[in-house]
C-alpha cells in the first residue's frame, strides 16, 4: 500500500485518508486513532515503563489483528497514559478462505444425492451444498468451499485491542475504586477513544469513550474537546498546559534546570534517573533556584545530594571545579503568580532534613564503628539465617578465603569484613537507608581506619544494579564477592530460591554482580568451591539456630543446594553474553547452552570455553565436526536408552549415566575407517588432554579439527548399529571416547548443524 498525497489542514473539513491499493481495484481508507486513560496521579518511577507497555501492547494487537497502521506514538503524565496510531486502516483486508470437504464418492450417493458428509460440510461452511466445488487431486476428487470473509471493522476490533493492552500493562498492585470492580494502576476518570472525529463506541473501568481530555489541574481545569487525533498533542500543549510527550517535557526540564543552575553560578547535578522522576510528577515543569544555609556543606557530599535528590526530588547545584554549592533547583507543576513563596516554601522544607542529617553525623561519629561490631548481634538479618552479627562473621570467612585466593590483605579483608555493615546501626543510615556502605566509609575514615579497608565498606555494596561500578579496590572486591556469596547461598540454603519474576533478596542481582565483578575483574576463582563453603556456613547456622527452639533442621543436602546455586549463578552469564553490546563475540543462545553444558568450573573458565569455541566454529572443520557430534549424540541416547529397556543394569557401550566411556577392544575394530578413527583418537588424547587441563580451550579444539577427515570416512563406511552386538558395543565405545575429547571444551551436540 502506498498512501495518496494531499494532506488536509487541521482547519478544513477533513477528508478520509485513503491509499489506493497495488492493484488498482479500490481504496483503503484510513484515519488516524487516539485513545487516552485519564487517571489520578501515577506512580512516577513506573510512568515511562507503563507508557512504552501501553504503545507496544497496542501496536502489538493491531499487527495481530492485520489492521494496517503507520506510527505509533505514545504519551505519558502524571495524570495520562495515551497513544496515537497514524493511518490506522477503516477494517481487516478480507480473508479468502478455501476448505476441502469429503471425497466426491462418500458426498454423493449413487442417485448423485447429496450424503449427510457433504450436507454437513457445506452447513459448516455456511452455503447451501450445490455452491460446493469439485476438484481432482492425486488422491481423487474432492469437495471445495471457495469463499471470502469479509475483514472486521477498525472500529468493532480496537476496544478489545485497548482493553489487553490495558489488561498487560506491568502492575505490580492494581487498585479498586467507588463501588465497582474494576482495578487500574491508579483511579480512572475519563478515557478518549477516537477514530478519525468519530468516537470510538466504548466503556472502559466503567467509563463510556468519548473525546473531552483535561488539560493541567490548575491552569485547564475545564474539560477540552478533541476535533481529531492530531489535534491532541497540540490542544493540550496550547489550551490544555500540558507537554504530554514524555521526551519533549524531559528536555524541557533538562535545559530550564541547566538554566536555573547557571543562574546560581554552578551546574545541575543531573542524574538521568531523577530526571525521569521529575519528568513524570510534572506536566507544566517550571524550574524554581533556591539555597540553603553554607553551614550544611560540612556533611559528607553524598549526604546532601541524597537528601536533595532522594527525599526533595531537588536538583543539586556545584561550581564549575565541582564543589557543592548552598543551592538546589526544585521543579514545580505550575507557574505561580508568586514564585518567591514557592522558593520560600522549598527552602523551609528541606531546612529541617538538612539539619536532621547534620545531627545525626554529629552523633554517630560519637561511637566507633568497631564499637558497634557486638551490638549486630542484637539485630535480626533473618530469622533463620540469625543476626547481623551472625553474618558478617559468615561474611569474614569467606573474605579470608578469597583473599587468599586472589593475593589480596588477608588482614585488611578480614577487618573490613567486620566492620562492613556496622554502619547499618547508625542514626544515618536509619535514616538514609541509601547511604549504608557510604557511611561506613566516612565513619572509618573519621575513626582512623586503614583507608583501603574504609574503600571497601563503601564499595563491597557494588554493583548496585545493571551497569554499576565494580570496586576499585582489592579489599573491596574481596568484600564485596564475599557478601553476594553468602546472600546467594543464605537464601538458597533456605530453599527460597527466586521464583518467576518474584526476587524479594535481590538474588539476580547478586549473582550478576559475582559474575561481572570474577569476569571484568579476571578473577579464576573456583566458584563452586566457594559456593559450596558458603552453603555450609549458612547451613550451619540455619541448624544452630533451630535446635534450641526445638524445631527439626532442615534436610537440604549442601552438596545439592551448593549445585543448584552453581547452575543458577551460571545461568545469569546467558544475558551477560547474548544481549551486553559490551561484550565482543558472536555468541549465540546454542553456544551458550554448548558450555554450560560442560559444568566449568569458574566464570573465567567459561569465558574461555565460549570464546574458545566462536574460534572453533570459524574453522572449515567444524560444521562436519558439529554434525558428527549430534549425530554420536543420537546414538549415544538410543543405545542407552535400549539398554535400559532391556535390562536395569546398564550394558557396556556408549557410557553409564554419569560415568566415563567403556574401554574400546581393538581387536573388534574390522573396518580400516574405524581403526584410522581409533588411532587418531589416540594420538590426540595425550594433546588434547594436556591442552584442556592448562584452560588453552582453542588450541584443544584446534587439534580435535583434524579429526575431521578420520570421522568423515568412519560414518561413510561403518555401520554403527551392527547386529553383532560386540561391533555395535565396540563402535559406541570408540564414539563415545571421540565424543569425550570435545566435551572437554563443550557439547558440541547442542549446536545446530
Amino acid at each position: 500500500m502506498t498512501e495518496s498525497p494531499g494532506a488536509i489542514s487541521s482547519g478544513a473539513k477533513r477528508q478520509p485518508r485513503s491509499v489506493v491499493s497495488r492493484d488498482g481495484t479500490g481504496t483503503v481508507e484510513k484515519h488516524d486513532f487516539l485513545v487516552e486513560i485519564g487517571t489520578e496521579e501515577l506512580p512516577p518511577k513506573a510512568l515511562r515503563a507503563l507508557e512504552q507497555a501501553f504503545a507496544a501492547g497496542l501496536s502489538n494487537g493491531l499487527s495481530k489483528a492485520d489492521l494496517a497502521h503507520g506510527e505509533v506514538k505514545s504519551f505519558a503524565s502524571p495524570r495520562r497514559l495515551a497513544v496515537l496510531v497514524r493511518r490506522l486502516a477503516v477494517r481487516q483486508p478480507d480473508q479468502r478462505i478455501e476448505r476441502r470437504g469429503p471425497p466426491v464418492n462418500a458426498a454423493f450417493d449413487a442417485a448423485g444425492q447429496p450424503t449427510r458428509a457433504a450436507q454437513a460440510f457445506a452447513a459448516g461452511c455456511g452455503v447451501a451444498w450445490n455452491v460446493l466445488e469439485r476438484r481432482e487431486e492425486g488422491k481423487g476428487a474432492f469437495l471445495y468451499y471457495a469463499g471470502v470473509k469479509p475483514g472486521a471493522s477498525a472500529v468493532q476490533l480496537l476496544p478489545d485491542l485497548v482493553r489487553t493492552a490495558l489488561d498487560a500493562l506491568p502492575i505490580q498492585r492494581r487498585m479498586r475504586w467507588g463501588a465497582g470492580e474494576v482495578e487500574f494502576v491508579r483511579p480512572v476518570h475519563w478515557i478518549v477513544m477516537l477514530y478519525g472525529r468519530e468516537v470510538v463506541p466504548a466503556t472502559l473501568f466503567d467509563i463510556p469513550a468519548g473525546k473531552l481530555t483535561r488539560g493541567h489541574r490548575f491552569h485547564a481545569p475545564k474539560p477540552l474537546a478533541l476535533s481529531t487525533p492530531a489535534a491532541y498533542e497540540r490542544s493540550l500543549g496550547g489550551h490544555g498546559h500540558v507537554i504530554a510527550d514524555f521526551a519533549v517535557r524531559r528536555e524541557r526540564v533538562r535545559e530550564r534546570v541547566a538554566t536555573a543552575a547557571a543562574g546560581l553560578g554552578g551546574r545541575a547535578l543531573m542524574r538521568e534517573a531523577l530526571l525521569d522522576e521529575v519528568t513524570a510528577l510534572v506536566e507544566w515543569p517550571v524550574p524554581l533556584a533556591g539555597r540553603f544555609e553554607p553551614r550544611f556543606l560540612g556533611l559528607p557530599r553524598e549526604v546532601l545530594i541524597s537528601t536533595l535528590e532522594d527525599h526533595q526530588r531537588y536538583f543539586p547545584v556545584e561550581s564549575m571545579d565541582g564543589a557543592l554549592l548552598p543551592c538546589f533547583v526544585a521543579v514545580a507543576n505550575l507557574e505561580s503568580r508568586e514564585p518567591a513563596k514557592v522558593i520560600e516554601g522549598n527552602e523551609r522544607v528541606v531546612r529541617p532534613r538538612l539539619a536532621d542529617a547534620a545531627f545525626f553525623w554529629d552523633q554517630d561519629r560519637r561511637t566507633p564503628l568497631a564499637a558497634r561490631i557486638a551490638d549486630l548481634d542484637t539485630v535480626t538479618f533473618q530469622a533463620r539465617l540469625g543476626s547481623l552479627g551472625d553474618r558478617s562473621r559468615r561474611i569474614r570467612v569467606l573474605a579470608i578465603e578469597v583473599a587468599g585466593a586472589t593475593g589480596q590483605s588477608v588482614a585488611q579483608a578480614e577487618r573490613a569484613a567486620s566492620l562492613c555493615k556496622c554502619d547499618l546501626l547508625s542514626a544515618m543510615v536509619g535514616e538514609f537507608p541509601e547511604l549504608q556502605g557510604i557511611m561506613g566509609a566516612h565513619y572509618a575514615l573519621a575513626d582512623g581506619e586503614d583507608p583501603e579497608v574504609a574503600a571497601a565498606l563503601r564499595e563491597h555494596y557494588l554493583p548496585r544494579g545493571a551497569g554499576d561500578a565494580l570496586p576499585l579496590t582489592g579489599t573491596g572486591m574481596v568484600i564485596a564477592i564475599a557478601d553476594k556469596l553468602d546472600t546467594l547461598a543464605g537464601i538458597f540454603a533456605l530453599g527460597s530460591k527466586p521464583s518467576g519474576t518474584k526476587d524479594p533478596f535481590g538474588l539476580r542481582r547478586a549473582a550478576i554482580g559475582l559474575t561481572r565483578i570474577l569476569l571484568e575483574r579476571r578473577l579464576d576463582l573456583d566458584l563452586a568451591g566457594l559456593l559450596r563453603h558458603a552453603v555450609g556456613l549458612a547451613q550451619a547456622d540455619i541448624e544452630r539456630i533451630a535446635l534450641p527452639t526445638g524445631k527439626a533442621a532442615p534436610a537440604l543436602s549442601i552438596d545439592a543446594v551448593a549445585e543448584e546455586l552453581y547452575d543458577y549463578v551460571l545461568e545469569r552469564l546467558r544475558a551477560y553474553y547474548l544481549e551486553n553490546d559490551a561484550v565482543k563475540g558472536p555468541f549465540t543462545t546454542e553456544m551458550f547452552d554448548a558450555v554450560l553444558a560442560t559444568r566449568p568450573a569458574s566464570p573465567m573458565d567459561f569465558d574461555r570455553r565460549l570464546k574458545a569455541l566462536s574460534e572453533f566454529l570459524a574453522l572449515p572443520e567444524a560444521a562436519s565436526l558439529t554434525a558428527a557430534n549430534k549425530r554420536v549424540a543420537n546414538l549415544l541416547r538410543k543405545s542407552g536408552e535400549q539398554a535400559r529397556a532391556e535390562t536395569p543394569e546398564p550394558r557396556s557401550g556408549g557410557r553409564a549415566a554419569g560415568g566415563a566411556a567403556s574401554p574400546v577392544d581393538p581387536a573388534l575394530l574390522e573396518e580400516p575407517a574405524e581403526r584410522s578413527l581409533f588411532e587418531s583418537i589416540d594420538a590426540l588424547r595425550g594433546t588434547v588432554s594436556a591442552a584442556t587441563a592448562r584452560r588453552d580451550y582453542a588450541g584443544a579444539l584446534t587439534e580435535l579439527a583434524a579429526l575431521r577427515p578420520a570421522v568423515d570416512a568412519f560414518f561413510d563406511a561403518v555401520m554403527v548399529m551392527d547386529e553383532d552386538p560386540r561391533l555395535r558395543t565396540n563402535r559406541l565405545a570408540l564414539l563415545a571416547h571421540m565424543r569425550d575429547l570435545f566435551a572437554g571444551v563443550a557439547d558440541l551436540s547442542r549446536l545446530p548443524g
